[in-house]
């Protein structure tokens, strides 16, 4: 008998149907609050979003035939991508570099990587405010040096929502590249280097592909974040650039279209969901998630 099998016939003699019958009960009250809590929930957006306030598929048709819905996606999604790109391309520099200083460096580094993440959203928001708007620290620097004669128009538009998002979501796309990065074993560029690569070569025929696990996680990340955000647009969009969640809040809140507003977020859910199977098949869900 080879050990695979012992293995296989003592478990076989140690598993009770009883035993099975207790450890399947302890997974009662987690399904239960995750059918009451999230399940439920969920089906009666959708159910809202077929029903109100007629039965049919009129509220998602206005996606594709209200102009106004049109705009407000199109620019979810074009400042998300945009966010992404930016997002994971300085995060790989930042990841990159926590991987070759020293342990006492990368601590401190990545200290100041996680500080954010301690801060309220909404404080972070308003400092961005304090930084953009037209009589802020930046203009007012810009002014004084003489480099502009009027003040840049950095707030209520896609640019100072851009950099609140991308400033907001920066911890989240170096930490998963940081980790991939990490993984990576620095022998195979020494051997590179030894065969006569250059600096550039190792990098870009070794390195970057290595890596390219941890970019789509950080990626798929990010962009699954981002299209959510509430916070950081409505302050920094001053409300003259709209984004899904926004909208979805007023529509709920002040035009009492509900079934607009549930639709709009479970094209959202769906969203997040195709993305996730995608980059899933593309890279495979253990390595996307950083298990393998």
């Amino acid at each position: 008998m080879t050990p695979a099998s012992a293995r296989a016939a003592g478990w076989h003699r140690l598993r009770n149907p009883h035993t099975d019958a207790v450890y399947g009960g302890f997974l009662v009250p987690g399904l239960v609050l995750l059918l009451l809590g999230y399940l439920m929930p969920v089906a009666q957006v959708l159910w809202i979003s077929v029903t109100e306030p007629t039965l049919g598929v009129g509220n998602y048709a206005a996606m594709f035939e209200n102009p106004i819905v049109q705009r407000v996606v199109w620019t979810t999604v074009r400042i998300c991508t945009l966010t992404t790109v930016i997002t994971v391309l300085l995060g790989y520099v930042v990841a990159y570099l926590l991987t070759h200083v020293s342990e006492r460096m990368r601590r401190l580094l990545l200290l100041a990587v996680l500080v954010p993440l301690w801060l309220s959203v909404l404080a972070r928001a308003f400092a961005w405010v304090m930084l953009l708007r037209s009589n802020g620290i930046i203009n007012s620097v810009l002014l004084d040096a003489g480099l502009i004669e009027h003040p840049l128009d950095m707030m209520r538009n896609e640019f100072g929502i851009a950099v609140g998002m991308i400033h907001y979501m920066l911890p989240y796309a170096i930490l998963p590249l940081l980790a991939n990065l990490q993984g990576i074993d620095q022998r195979l560029i020494a051997a590179a280097r030894g065969l006569g690569a250059s600096p550039a070569t190792a990098f870009l025929k070794i390195f970057l592909p290595l890596s390219v696990p941890g970019i789509a996680g950080a990626a798929t990340l990010v962009f699954v974040f981002s299209l959510g955000f509430y916070v950081t647009p409505a302050i920094l969009g001053g409300g003259k650039t709209l984004m899904i969640a926004e909208m979805i809040a007023v529509n709920i809140l002040t035009n009492l279209r509900w079934g607009l507003a549930t639709a709009l977020a479970c094209s959202l859910l769906a969203t997040v969901l195709v993305t996730l199977g995608l980059m899933s098949r593309v890279v495979g869900t253990r390595r996307l998630f950083g298990l393998s």
